[in-house]
């Protein structure tokens, strides 16, 4: 593209909008100017549609293909203000539920007031044959949406910042968003919106505060504290917080030091100094780990006496499931029965699932009242699955929904409003991050047992802590550890090779058998390339495993072997293109009717109903796996099935959602499926360690391949690198328990 001229200003009138792209604002237009000529201008201009007045910033470019056109760089516009360009503004459809024969009546009957009326006084287009009252709010919701949106943008994009943290601004603060951020830039940086430091950063430094500010200096140590608990931490040490702090905005480590003990006397940091470590936490954080030891230790000591006969029980329970319990899990009954708080771990192929089932059927037996739950959709619907009771997500059981400023959690389940039950049996518990257990521990009636039960050596959750592992450690909470591998486990490869993983052992992969093959592939192209044809050709055709109920891991989102690159290759292969299909591009990616996708992050408020529309709730969560029934063009959305649960999306809620034939192996977690297949690839060390490579494995049910280097799952394997993370639990547990 040639750069023809210096910068510049165009103005004229949209005739027509060519492209659009809801995400980023992108958009290619055709302007008529002042001279009555119509050129094409491309840029950054949010819902632009024909009838507005546009006056563009940019100079002119000649395109390779599309030949001369006007790029740019800023755009101030008016909404139109005779009635022609009024009814062309209307007519296009840039309004939803506006067509041209309702535009049609409203110009005719408000003339230039129209878009005022639309505006500030929907209830008169009530007015109008065929508009109700309801409708009516609805479009003039869409069109106040659109102005404060375009009103965001461009404050945005004259700062060069990203379009899509407009969109992401206006969904949750709406009209008070622009306020908000000339208030305070750094909510770009919340997690809700998406925005980096550096990006929020920028705009307040070009918006004029000074570099040693001390909102900015505070901004950037809160900063740290939020961003690290996506890595897995409770607090920081003092001087670590200061160090990356002082690298983060480039300010000497004494100016970082004075902006701590500032947060710490208004309250906004709590320091205290725990296990020879100085801690900084953020106060919530230090709230919720102080509590959930206080309250553990407190079952810890809430030992129960059952006078029954756990024998004669257990004879029973043999009886009736047509099995005999190994000595382990007699010990998990045993403490089960006698203890408030359990926890059970082990491998693959140990029991964990025999132990649940066993103690559920005791607790029936009791009377005692018992809920199953799992921190995933999928790890809860296998729950449902093994033991033929209904298990909910942890999410669900609490009923958990967003506070009014749309960021925070709360649960409407808590201590003044517990569980109705008398014990609750949490599987995966290693995906529970300390602040979903701290929740759950909240709504547990006082007497109510607790049974924890996961595999410590998966993949540590997501979120802040290292729960199970420390509870594990603290050496105070009854536990049992299944380590021998039941005759029905013994051939499959999958358990053994898992268990040799686990050991630090090299898998075996002298033999392609049984249930674990491994496909060694030495370049990117060829193991993609395998990858493909294994769901699209071999597995269905040769082993009737449908595409479906395979599932492809990778350890990491970026590169040719990254999830990102395999879900197009796998979308082309499995979802083609095709007339009766309908479609939307959001970004660089493509939605369309039939993909498999899976939602992000957890959305509390979204409703669902079933199929017959018999049953209905609220809630669809990170990990969620559906598959798009349809799309609407017209009514701009997307409808989702999640196994039975119907979720419609708008345009602009399609950032919580992404393809999902290929994800990575944190995202899996929690998760069984058919057959997994394991693309293997080199990627950045952190992702390329033996928890991981374990995780993946375990992932299987009936199959796993491994498709790619054999030195990388042993590079895997040898780099051992065990969660290390900023977290007292432990600690504070065995004090709580009077164990220095």
């Amino acid at each position: 593209m040639d750069q023809e001229r210096e910068l510049t200003e165009l103005s004229g009138s949209v005739d027509s909008v060519i492209y659009k792209n809801e995400e980023n604002g992108y958009t290619v237009l055709r302007l008529r100017n002042e001279n009555d000529e119509t050129v094409t201008v491309v840029g950054t201009i949010p819902f632009a549609a024909p009838g507005e007045t546009l006056l563009a910033t940019g100079m002119w470019s000649t395109h390779s293909v599309h030949g001369r056109q006007f790029k740019a760089e800023f755009a101030q516009r008016m909404l139109p203000t005779d009635e022609a360009a009024i009814y062309q503004y209307l007519a296009s459809g840039t309004v939803q539920g506006i067509g041209p024969a309702t535009a049609s009546l409203i110009v005719r009957q408000f003339g230039k007031r129209s878009l005022d009326v639309l505006e500030n006084e929907p209830e008169k287009l009530a007015s109008i044959k065929g508009v109700s009252l309801q409708k009516a709010k609805q479009m003039s919701k869409r069109f106040r949406q659109q102005t404060g949106v375009r009103r965001l943008m461009e404050f945005i994009c004259s700062f060069e910042l990203r379009p899509v943290l407009a969109m992401r601004m206006y969904k949750y603060y709406g009209d008070k968003a622009l306020d908000l951020l000339r208030e305070d830039p750094y909510i770009l940086a919340a997690s809700h919106i998406g925005g980096s430091f550096y990006e929020a950063d920028r705009l307040a430094l070009d918006m004029g505060l000074d570099e040693q500010n001390r909102s900015r200096v505070n901004a950037a140590v809160l900063f740290e504290l939020r961003h690290n608990l996506g890595n897995g931490h409770c607090f920081i040490p003092r001087e670590k917080l200061c160090a990356v702090t002082s690298e983060l905005i480039r300010v000497e480590p004494e100016r970082v030091e004075e902006s701590i003990e500032e947060l710490i006397e208004a309250k906004l940091l709590h320091f205290e100094e725990i296990a020879g470590c100085k801690a900084c936490y953020l106060p919530e954080l230090y709230e919720v780990e102080a509590d959930t030891a206080v309250r553990l230790a407190k079952m810890v000591k809430g030992a129960f006496r059952e006078r029954v006969d756990l024998e004669t029980i257990i004879q029973k329970l043999e009886e009736s499931q047509g099995i005999r319990y190994a000595a382990m899990q007699r010990q998990t009954l045993s403490l089960a029965l006698n203890n408030q708080v359990v926890v059970i771990t082990g491998g693959p192929g140990t029991g964990k699932t025999t132990s649940i089932r066993a103690i559920l059927a005791m607790f029936e037996r009791l009377g005692i009242r018992t809920l199953l739950t799992a921190p995933t959709g999928r790890a809860a619907k296998r729950m449902t699955e093994l033991t033929g009771q209904e298990a909910s997500t942890v999410h669900r059981l609490l009923g958990a929904k967003f506070e009014e400023d749309g960021e925070h959690v709360a649960f409407t389940k808590n201590e003044d409003d517990r569980l109705e039950c008398d014990a609750v049996i949490l599987d995966e518990c290693s995906m529970v991050d300390i602040l979903l257990m701290d929740a759950l521990l909240k709504a547990l009636p006082p007497s109510a047992r607790l049974v924890l039960v996961g595999d410590a050596d998966q993949l540590p959750s997501v979120g802040p802590g290292n729960v199970f592992s420390a509870l594990i450690r603290s050496g105070v909470i009854p536990t049992v550890r299944l380590t021998e591998i039941f005759r029905q486990n013994e051939g499959s490869r999958i358990v053994r090779n898992a268990h040799m993983i686990n050991r630090g052992e090299h898998p075996d992969f002298s033999e392609n058998a049984g249930d674990f093959f491994r496909l060694k592939r030495m370049q990117a192209g060829s193991t993609v390339d395998t990858v493909v044809e294994l769901c699209a050709v071999r597995l269905p055709g040769k082993m009737h495993i449908p595409a479906t109920e395979i599932q492809v891991l990778s350890p990491t989102r970026k590169g040719e072997l990254g999830t990102a690159s395999l879900n197009k290759r796998l979308q082309e292969a499995l979802n083609p293109p095709a007339k009766e299909k309908k479609e939307k591009a959001f970004g660089d990616v493509t939605f369309r009717e039939g993909d498999r996708v899976m939602q992000i992050r957890n959305n509390y408020d979204i409703l669902w109903h079933n199929e017959s529309n018999t049953n209905v709730g609220m809630g669809i969560y990170n990990g969620d796996i559906g598959r798009i029934l349809s799309i609407s063009l017209e009514e701009e959305t997307l409808t989702v099935d999640f196994d039975g649960r119907i979720a419609q999306y708008g345009f602009d809620s399609l950032l919580e959602l992404e393809h999902a034939w290929a994800m990575t192996v944190h995202k899996a977690q929690g998760s069984e499926y058919r057959a997994v297949i394991l693309a293997l690839g080199s990627s950045a060390p952190m992702l390329m360690t033996r928890d991981v490579l374990y995780t993946a494995v375990t992932r299987a049910k009936e199959l796993l391949i491994l498709v790619g280097d054999d030195a990388i799952a042993y590079r895997m394997v040898d780099n051992y690198r065990p969660s290390k993370r900023y977290c007292a639990l432990r600690v504070r547990l065995r004090a709580a328990c009077g164990i220095t």
